[in-house]
């Protein structure tokens, strides 16, 4: 049975969803002000092997991911290039649609985007006021009364009273109290906004995913995913805000994805260490960065590092160096591979153990492979069957040796004029000639491979 790690109840605990046979989970997105970054990847990837896999075991998964397309810092970036927010969301939601294309993220069932859902945030907001949980302050803001709500706190285990003596008081602080967080904010002279009964504004980041949440889902559902940086404050607002407006449980199971540092230290702009995705993929191959993403537990923390890439390359070689020259044909097998791959999986999705699994199935295919044993195209075939719920190993074996030629490399068409070369020198008895093509191409990275069938290529991680 499926176990899932709850952040709530700090335990895994056996799944079960609402609706028999259905899950619906909701996954906070990015606020697109920039591109993405390895960080974002992160979460991209994590949940998307996670609905990739609940769907291969059959249930049925609506699968929700909020854009926040307003924002103090998307309204400052704009300023900044001299455009409209608008201009600047649609671009950066399209090069994350593209980042997500390269890594394989299959794209949410929904989408919904903040500006779209004004009126469904101004409704909850009112409604939150008309129960007393917010107040209309003298700026033209509105603001959640923390303290009203008696389980605050009850995701991160913090504590009122500690969170209020630790509290920063503003000058001229329009707020009952420093705890308080907004949940309208009105405009300044030249900003984007929409009427409201408070007057001219936009909506405070948390409220956004509670009305996004409540109209694509309901008032309860199932999983609230997101990244390790938004259980607190973002998450548990979220659970103040929906639980006060709606009166119901918001959500059963909350799932976190771990951080990503590199080389051991928190990645942020400020140390020089900040990678976007489309810097990484300029570096390496997309499935290497999704291999590397899926190769740590989705809630432990992964440290980015130019080893770490070069360890998951070596391993996707050796998965499709096994598939290579095998003709994958699906058929009946009397093995384990499967069960052990799903009771890996149905361990908190526990993909490290699933990927140990598929090496055990790598070993089997190569000795069948070696030995002529008429299973290997089964093998191979169970080998790309679990490689695809992780959305791995969909390549033909060529094109992810040979791959795309990165900067200052080496290109197909200069490699196979070597190869035919080589082949020319091997002729004419050149010997010499011939193995100093070959040790020219392995200084470049590029490993020679001799058949009957002639000579194939493929680089080295």
């Amino acid at each position: 049975m499926l176990q899932i790690y709850n952040t709530l109840t700090k335990e895994k605990a056996p799944f079960q969803p609402l609706e028999e046979g259905k899950i619906n989970m909701y996954v906070c997105g990015i606020t697109v002000y920039d591109f993405c970054h390895i960080g974002h990847a992160r979460v991209m990837v994590a949940f998307d092997v996670i609905t990739r896999y609940l769907r291969a075991r059959g249930w049925d998964v609506n699968y929700i991911r909020n854009i926040t397309d307003v924002d103090d810092k998307i309204i400052k970036r704009a300023q900044e290039n001299g455009e409209r927010p608008d201009q600047l969301t649609d671009r950066m939601i399209e090069a994350m649609h593209d980042d997500e294309d390269k890594l394989s993220v299959l794209r949410p069932d929904r989408e919904p985007r903040a500006t779209a859902h004004m009126q469904d945030i101004i409704d909850m907001v009112q409604v939150l006021i008309e129960k007393g949980y917010a107040y209309a302050a003298a700026n033209g803001d509105v603001y959640y009364r923390v303290e009203k709500f008696a389980d605050y706190g009850k995701l991160t285990n913090k504590n009122v009273d500690e969170l209020r003596s630790g509290a920063r008081v503003e000058v001229q602080d329009a707020k009952e109290s420093p705890l308080d967080f907004v949940l309208w904010k009105a405009a300044k002279p030249g900003e984007v906004s929409w009427e409201s009964p408070w007057g001219a504004g936009r909506p405070g980041w948390h409220i956004e995913c509670s009305a996004m949440s409540k109209c694509c889902l309901g008032d309860t559902f199932d999983i609230h995913g997101g990244g390790p940086d938004l259980p607190f404050p973002h998450h548990e607002n979220e659970i103040a805000q929906s639980e006060a407006a709606n009166g119901v449980k918001f959500v059963n199971t909350w799932m976190h994805a771990g951080a990503v540092r590199v080389n051991a230290e928190k990645m942020s702009k400020s140390l020089g260490n900040f990678f976007t995705i489309r810097d990484v993929l300029e570096k390496y191959d997309a499935e290497v960065v999704r291999y590397f993403l899926s190769s740590v537990h989705y809630r432990s923390y992964i440290d980015y590092s130019e080893s770490s890439l070069k360890e998951a390359r070596s391993a996707l070689e050796r998965f499709y160096q096994a598939l290579n020259g095998v003709e994958a044909k699906p058929a009946e097998l009397d093995n384990d591979y499967d069960a052990r791959f799903y009771a890996a999986m149905d361990d908190d999705f526990n993909t490290p153990k699933a990927l140990a699994v598929m090496f055990e199935l790598v070993n089997e295919l190569n000795t069948a492979s070696r030995s002529g044993d008429a299973k290997a195209p089964a093998l191979a075939a169970q080998l790309k069957q679990l490689g695809g719920i992780l959305g791995l190993l969909q390549q033909s074996p060529d094109a992810f040796l040979q791959g795309e030629s990165k900067a200052g490399e080496i290109t197909p068409e200069q490699i196979e004029a070597l190869i035919q070369q080589r082949a020319d020198a091997k002729k004419a008895k050149d010997f010499a000639a011939a193995d100093q093509i070959r040790e020219d191409l392995v200084a470049q990275g590029i490993i020679l491979k001799d058949s009957r069938e002639g000579t194939t290529w493929f680089r080295e991680g």
